[in-house]
């Protein structure tokens, strides 16, 4: 089962946007090049302080390690205090929620 994340990274204030500015490069070609990552979008929303961030895993064990490795990182570490609202789910390999139908 693939695991997706879709939330919003949401920046208090200037020094905060900044912070995601300055590092999430890094964060984003990190993420991309880790083993079982599908997808990983982190984009500017109309508002520049929030960020609609989307994620897509190959299994629920290449997720806990991506989420492990970005919390020993300097992205982690920069912006622990950043508000975040995000939904995780998993989705089988038809494509289908869990619970879904055709």
């Amino acid at each position: 089962m693939s695991v997706e994340l879709t939330g919003q990274l949401i920046c208090a204030d200037a020094h905060e946007l900044r912070t995601v500015e300055e590092h999430l490069p890094l964060h984003r070609n990190l993420t991309r090049s880790e083993p079982g990552c599908i997808d990983f979008d982190v984009v500017q929303t109309s508002d520049p302080f929030v960020w609609q961030v989307d994620e897509v895993f190959v299994d629920e064990a290449a997720f806990a390690a991506h989420q492990d490795r970005a919390a020993r990182s300097e992205w982690g570490r920069v912006t622990a205090g950043i508000e975040r609202r995000y939904n995780v789910s998993t989705r089988k390999a038809t494509g289908l929620a869990d619970g879904e139908r055709p």
